[in-house]
């Protein structure tokens, strides 16, 4: 494994310009994740994750957050579209698992070999939208259950998941990308009902953090940024998986891009997540982040060994599994 930066980049657009692949080549990042506006076909798709990893020298995991929904980078009409999560889950656990099988197939044969899902927050009536019908489910168990089909799905496409987001947004009132949430609630609370799915999806090799204050168990940090919080995901949660944060560009978080990455870091995350493809903003990030720490780099090191053989699917018969639970 290559990749030593301790961060995942986006890209500009949908072909690699040469001041991108220097910096791609200097920083060597472990990941890049890609948006609406680096997809225009399956032929150049295919072309730009060929590229990045050649930048980097190796077979980098390469991110897309691909749920369904408001959430799909990947559109009508060359892709399947999907409902939000939420309404597919009310047809089941099988329907939820051919969905995110057919998702990992349509990745994987674009060279997309990491999903950015589960999200196992829970939905709530104070759930702000932006989250709302991204979740599976209004409760512990049917968020679990529904996240382990998500997730077994998309390994049986030979598609890593990232669990987010840790330890839980389902209480947030406010849009993370434009505010930082604060959630009230008591830490017996949250361990009982937020931080239960995460708990119990612990074993998942990947999980992004979520932008939010937890005020009873550390009223000044968001979650991302504060030592206290990290603990509580490591040894009161118990995820021992590579940890990266959020979009680190997002509103919620506050100061210059190299402060946040430093905080970040610090407080215990193993990557920076940084999306927005912007060369100075990227620079800046790398700057900050420098390279993997040594347990960074064996969390990283047993996300590659953990990747899952695809299996032999008959993509005819679940297209038209899946049609079924449409009609039916």
């Amino acid at each position: 494994m290559a990749g030593l930066g301790a961060a995942i980049f986006g890209c500009a657009g949908t072909t690699l310009g040469a001041e991108e692949r220097a910096f791609f080549k200097s920083a060597d990042p472990w990941g890049f994740i890609l948006f609406a506006r680096n997809v225009d076909t399956p032929d150049q798709v295919r072309a730009l994750c060929a590229d990045l990893r050649a930048c980097v020298g190796w077979h980098a995991p390469i991110l897309i957050d691909q749920e369904g929904g408001r959430v799909q980078r990947l559109r009508a009409p060359q892709w399947r579209e999907h409902l939000p999560p939420l309404d597919e889950a009310a047809r089941g656990l099988r329907a939820m698992w051919v969905r995110s099988a057919l998702i990992g197939a349509e990745l994987a044969e674009l060279g997309i070999d990491v999903n950015c899902a589960p999200c196992a927050d829970i939905a709530g009536p104070q759930t702000h939208p932006f989250l709302h019908n991204r979740c599976y489910g209004q409760d512990v168990e049917s968020v679990v259950e529904m996240s382990r089909a998500v997730v077994d799905g998309m390994a049986a496409a030979g598609v890593q998941p990232v669990l987010k987001h840790i330890p839980g947004h389902g209480r947030a009132t406010a849009d993370s990308h434009l505010d930082l949430p604060t959630v009230d609630a008591s830490a017996a609370d949250l361990a009982r009902h937020d931080f239960a799915p995460f708990r119990a999806l612990r074993d998942l090799p990947m999980a992004m953090t979520a932008h939010i204050t937890y005020s009873a168990i550390d009223p000044v940090h968001c979650a991302t940024q504060s030592p206290a919080m990290l603990r509580v995901i490591r040894e009161d949660i118990g995820f021992g998986g590579l940890l990266m944060t959020d979009d680190i560009s997002m509103q919620a978080l506050s100061g210059s891009l190299g402060a946040r990455t430093t905080a970040s870091l610090v407080a215990g995350c193993d990557l920076v997540l940084h999306c927005n493809g912007a060369l100075g903003e990227m620079i800046e990030v790398a700057e900050a982040a420098g390279g993997l720490s040594p347990a960074a780099r064996a969390r990283a090191e047993a996300v590659i060994a953990a990747r899952p053989a695809p299996a032999e699917l008959d993509i005819p018969a679940l297209e038209a599994e899946f049609q079924s639970f449409a009609s039916g």
